[in-house]
């Protein structure tokens, strides 16, 4: 096997994992993803280390749980002096580069406090959480906020859309009757097209540039992250594909009543912020979910655009190609908006990976149910690149054994997760001090439990409830398996990679040598 020589890592933002027609969506047609899927590998229980944009993505650029890097919310800087993916990369000769959206704070202090200038090229990097940014958009531009300079509204300017926000007016606005803005941030003007081009959406621009990047890099070898905006929220999809869908083909509402008579402190603390509360209406659902489908389906669309050009570049038989998210979305599932807790439809993520080389013939278009984490991305590019494996940093585990039908013997039988809600409204609604608004995830095959710190735990039996709708952390008959997900939480606490500046192996080697190095400690 040969070391391959591009890498495509796309991410759709707050995609669920269920909203595929390879996993099983009953009226969402995702054409080019399943594709893809027959292509290389689906990974069907495949969970992110923590349901928020951020720290979600730092643990997929890391390959770090969310408690090793530190990174646990949004705005919360990444520290300059963790390796990301191109530091992994770029000496193994790889273009490592940015098309999209990283959601990262750089470390502005910690670079400061090294003497790093955030203009310089090193500087750039570590601020870019380690990609040359060919095109960073986070995809979140209100007025309030707004960068002068973002490139996406230069763009749309020149197209002829005259505004100084056009990202929020045209791309991610309605039109009234009277040629009044809508905005797409009210969910109920999420039924209407945005005023906007299909073609100068921010989905088919964002492809446009991946294209460019790769015609420009020519035969040099390359990792792109191709990090797509939609379909997060604002809840706008341009014509066609606002009304390609109606209230007919929406799943149905994961919930039931039952879950608000007794919910668990935090989560009804949740239920309480604005976006649930709106969710629990079935306007809002009808309004709302055909859009996002529409975003979702225009993805496909244009993934099946670029897939072409690969092929038609002859990129395809060199690439490995990813296609995931950061998390999903609850869309008033368990009475919940956003996303950020531990059901199915946050935290569990779409994986798909496609590897180029013969060698994983024999596992094409398998459906594979191990437990996969997003922190497994990064040692499975490192070994495809033929790199050298760093475990004494990198906690995930590299997933080309699975792909080339090796796999079967000593995997993870657990998935895990946290969360760190300091944030937001729920934490104040509960009297918590900052520190305490932590909670863990461990998802075994059978039984979900969840830790929160000052309060109970939840726990979840999969394979009689595989809804999570009956909460068994209070049931006495439960109370042996709660212990022993407890422990086994622990123990996965202590195992974080803490001593990341020296590999096992320069351990082993300096282990008991300080008597030929002249260190006579206790002799007689």
């Amino acid at each position: 096997m040969a070391a391959v020589r591009n890498i495509l890592f796309i991410m759709a933002d707050q995609l669920r994992a269920d909203y595929l027609s390879c996993t099983g969506h009953p009226t969402l047609q995702t054409p080019h993803m399943d594709a893809l899927a027959k292509r290389g590998v689906l990974f069907d229980r495949a969970y992110c280390q923590a349901p928020v944009c951020g720290p979600s993505r730092m643990s997929f650029y890391t390959g770090r749980y969310m408690t090793s890097h530190g990174a646990t919310y949004n705005n919360v800087p990444l520290r300059a002096t963790e390796l990301t993916l191109g530091d992994y990369l770029r000496p193994l000769g790889y273009r490592v580069a940015l098309v999209g959206k990283t959601h990262m704070k750089s470390d502005d202090e910690g670079m400061k406090r090294l003497g790093v200038d955030p203009k310089s090229s090193l500087g750039v990097l570590i601020s870019e959480c380690g990609f040359e940014p060919v095109e960073r958009d986070d995809g979140l531009h209100p007025n309030q906020l707004l960068d002068p300079d973002l490139a996406y509204n230069t763009w749309l300017r020149n197209k002829g859309y005259v505004s100084d926000n056009p990202w929020h007016d045209f791309a991610n606005a309605a039109e009234g009757p009277d040629g009044e803005i809508l905005s797409g941030w009210y969910m109920r003007n999420a039924n209407l097209p945005a005023r906007i081009r299909e073609e100068d959406s921010e989905t088919p621009y964002m492809t446009d540039r991946a294209i460019d990047f790769i015609r420009e890099s020519g035969d040099r070898p390359w990792c792109l992250h191709l990090s797509y905006i939609k379909p997060h929220w604002p809840y706008i999809a341009p014509a066609p594909y606002h009304n390609m869908y109606g209230i007919d083909q929406i799943l149905p509402a994961h919930r039931r009543e039952a879950e608000r008579q007794n919910p668990h402190p935090v989560v009804e603390a949740f239920m309480q912020h604005e976006e649930s509360v709106n969710f629990c209406r079935d306007e809002v659902r009808e309004t709302v979910i055909p859009a996002y489908m529409g975003l979702v389906k225009q993805l496909d669309d244009h993934l099946g655009r670029l897939f072409a050009f690969l092929e038609a570049s002859g990129r395809m038989q060199d690439t490995l190609i990813v296609l995931t998210s950061d998390h999903g979305d609850y869309l008033g599932d368990h009475w919940l908006g956003e996303k950020e807790l531990f059901h199915e439809e946050s935290v569990r993520i779409p994986m798909i990976v496609c590897h180029p080389d013969a060698a994983a013939d024999a596992t094409r278009g398998r459906v594979d149910h191990a437990f996969v984490e997003a922190i497994d991305l990064i040692p499975t590019f490192l070994e495809a690149a033929g790199g050298a494996p760093q475990p004494h940093r990198l906690e995930g585990r590299s997933l080309l054994p699975r792909l080339f039908g090796q796999g079967a013997a000593h995997w993870r039988d657990a998935a895990f997760s946290e969360c760190d809600y300091a944030f937001r409204p729920a934490r104040q609604t509960l009297n918590l001090p900052p520190d305490r608004a932590r909670a863990y995830m461990v998802r075994t095959d059978r039984w979900k439990y969840i830790a929160y710190d000052g309060f109970r735990p939840q726990l979840f039996d999969l394979r009689d409830d595989p809804g999570e709708y009956t909460d068994l952390g209070e049931s006495p008959d439960h109370a042996a398996i709660r212990a022993d997900l407890a422990a086994r939480l622990f123990d996965w606490l202590r195992q974080r990679r803490i001593r990341t500046t020296l590999s096992d192996a320069e351990v082993e080697k300096r282990t008991g040598t300080a008597k030929a190095r002249g260190m006579l400690f206790g002799v007689w």
